[in-house]
């Protein structure tokens, strides 16, 4: 006796959404916004272009989503729950400083690039930028609150130190390596300055973030 094919299961709108999307923007994290494309997606997925244009019928769409989605992520590795001010700052520091956020530092050089020829991604990126101060505004407010930071503009710390941040992703497309210890440490230095830590005080606790934190995953061949 002949069985009959099983029938082709289809899947949940929303599931095939968030497919695509995560599909697009973990191109956006290892290739580059430029990189997405309607077909790009579907063939990484296995499927017919004119599925994904079912759900995106324009590729900026897919593009700036895929941009967001991967900038969300990255903001909750970044400002996890739980520890002192003292012990989240110097979380975000050690993923800056280890390299392990090397992608999305290269995602928001290319983002900003980008955002010059479409007002779509340029309106994006505000809005991730303003969630991402609100978010080290506050934790720096906590830090003023428990006495671990001295300084009477949270504001103007959030800025400096994410401009170091900024300034620190503008040589991660660098050809050769550039290991400085004036730029190793640059992000700890302007936060401890920043923030009013004592001299020194930050870097022993970005040392001891980065040795909590996880492996970096492998290179994808």
């Amino acid at each position: 006796m002949v069985s009959s094919p099983s029938p082709r299961i289809r899947k949940l709108a929303q599931d095939r959404r968030a497919e695509i999307l995560a599909e697009a923007a973990g191109i956006a994290l290892n290739d580059g916004l430029e990189r997405i494309t309607l077909r790009a997606v579907a063939d990484r997925l296995g499927v017919r272009p004119g599925l994904i244009t079912h759900y995106f019928p324009a590729a900026e769409n897919l593009v700036v989503e895929a941009f967001v989605q991967a900038v969300s992520e990255e903001r909750e590795e970044l400002f996890p729950d739980g520890g002192t001010p003292v012990e989240r700052l110097a979380h975000i520091i050690a993923r800056i400083e280890s390299g392990r956020a090397f992608a999305l530092s290269r995602l928001w050089l290319n983002a900003r690039h980008a955002c010059r020829f479409s007002p779509l991604l340029a309106e994006a990126l505000d809005s991730q930028e303003h969630l991402d101060r609100t978010r080290l505004v506050a934790l720096i407010e906590d830090g003023v609150r428990s006495g671990d930071f001295s300084l009477a503009d949270p504001f103007a710390a959030c800025i400096r130190i994410f401009v170091a941040i900024d300034g620190v992703g503008a040589y991660v497309n660098n050809p050769n390596p550039f290991d400085y210890e004036a730029f190793a440490r640059f992000v700890t230095d302007v936060a401890e300055w920043s923030v009013g830590m004592p001299s020194g005080a930050l870097r022993s606790a970005v040392d001891e973030a980065a040795a909590r934190l996880p492996d970096p995953p492998a290179p994808t061949p």
